[in-house]
């Protein structure tokens, strides 16, 4: 593979000349910062390489008002502990992508974090990384500044900028540095462990505890090596004791529980980010999102043995690793089975060939989704087709308004997998 020109801008107005100059001869830039993410797309057609890695620091920490202002370069790992120090957190929790493509963790910077909208367990209780940004500073795809949350260059009357750059990934804009709103770290922290229960049983007994008063803050289910379906109390010590104790009266029908507290919990709730319960080696890996309540149903409807899955959000996000043997058969399947239960499956790791591969088997499949995935209109499945082709739309029109010349991450179709 030719080495592609890398850029390593040390300021926003070199950014701004790289852009404009690359608009101006319509080359397209491949936009990374640590490159963790990376391997989950498909290869950028670009010109040359804008490598953001080099624009880091914190610039701004109120931990007083819960407010931290850091450049798009910054690494994650930075950033967190930036905020440990002060005792505050990323309510969403991120987590770094590197090693599920068995690379050393590290690399992940908070821009890509902001602009794959990466959120870990919590969001089930806090939101997504987008419901915590408050501003940003970027380059658009016409080489010019655009700044969000704060004074805005634009007329952009009606538009919430900076939750438009939270999954865009790089493809309107280059950011340069992101505002968040951080949040004190909780005092406690327990997680019950419900043994033995099996997916369906899982899924409503998570969908349970989210029903009660509990402030439940993560649910989770991981089927291997045994089922553990996990339940995370958070706050002060007095209230998560008695907050446990109300919610294993609700839940006292699933049985006994096993507690696990402190280290141990974050041990495990970092574990489930990065599906450590998952095969890596010869597997493809899948992530589904759909209605937390029906999250069982993907395993159901596919019906397929050797493939491994770990729940989380309830239910709603569900990984699953397919061996590479029936990756193309059971990817396909598992999109249509996705539409069908109303949400969407988006292919994280697999060899480029076979990625390629899945690319022309699914977009024959997804005709006949409803009727392949064995879900009808009357159980509450749709296609979401009419759905896809509006959010299509919208998409072109927002990548005309910021991004005209398409220089910015070419051929990245955030579209592809919804």
């Amino acid at each position: 593979m030719t080495q592609l020109p890398r850029y390593t801008p040390a300021t926003a107005a070199e950014v701004e000349s790289i852009v404009a100059e690359a608009m101006a001869e319509e080359r397209g830039l491949a936009v990374c910062g640590g490159g963790s993410k990376r391997p989950m797309r498909a290869p950028i057609a670009a010109a040359a390489l804008l490598d953001m890695s080099t624009l880091t620091g914190i610039t701004a920490y109120d931990h007083d008002e819960l407010v931290l202002t850091a450049r798009a370069g910054t690494p994650l790992a930075e950033v967190e502990a930036a905020l440990a120090e002060r005792q505050q957190m990323l309510a969403f929790e991120p987590f770094d992508h590197a090693p599920l493509f068995g690379a050393a963790p590290g690399r992940a910077t908070l821009g890509g974090v902001v602009a794959a909208n990466v959120s870990g367990s919590r969001r089930l209780s806090s939101g997504a990384a987008r419901d915590h940004i408050l501003g940003f500073t970027a380059v658009s795809g016409r080489g010019e500044a655009l700044k969000g949350g704060g004074a805005v260059v634009k007329n952009v009357t009606g538009f919430d900028l900076p939750k438009l750059m939270a999954g865009s990934w790089g493809t309107l804009a280059v950011l340069l540095s992101v505002t968040l709103r951080v949040l004190p770290r909780p005092r406690a922290e327990t997680t019950l462990l419900f043994k033995g229960l099996s997916d369906e049983a899982a899924n409503h007994l998570m969908s349970a505890a989210m029903a009660t008063p509990a402030a439940v803050s993560a649910a989770a289910h991981v089927c291997s090596p045994q089922a553990l379906t996990a339940l995370r109390l958070e706050g002060f010590g007095p209230s998560v004791d008695a907050r446990r104790a109300e919610l294993l009266r609700v839940l006292k029908p699933a049985g006994a529980s096993e507690a696990i507290e402190a280290e141990a919990s974050r041990t495990f709730w970092r574990s489930v980010s990065t599906q450590d319960s998952l095969p890596r080696a010869d597997h493809v890996l899948w992530r589904i999102s759909v209605p937390p309540a029906r999250g069982w149903q993907v395993r159901s409807l596919l019906a397929a043995d050797g493939v491994d899955y770990l729940y989380d959000w309830a239910g709603a996000l569900v990984w699953a690793a397919v061996p590479e043997g029936a990756a193309h058969a059971d990817g396909a399947r598992l999109r249509v089975i996705a539409r069908s239960l109303g949400g969407h499956a988006l292919l994280i790791r697999a060899p480029q060939a076979l990625r390629e591969a899945l690319a022309t088997a699914t977009a024959g499949a997804t005709a006949g989704a409803t009727v392949t995935a064995g879900v009808s209109a009357s159980q509450g499945g749709h296609g979401g087709q009419g759905d896809h082709g509006g959010l299509q739309r919208l998409h072109q029109r927002l990548k005309a308004a910021f991004d005209p010349r398409g220089i910015l991450n070419p051929g990245l179709d955030l579209m592809a997998d919804l």
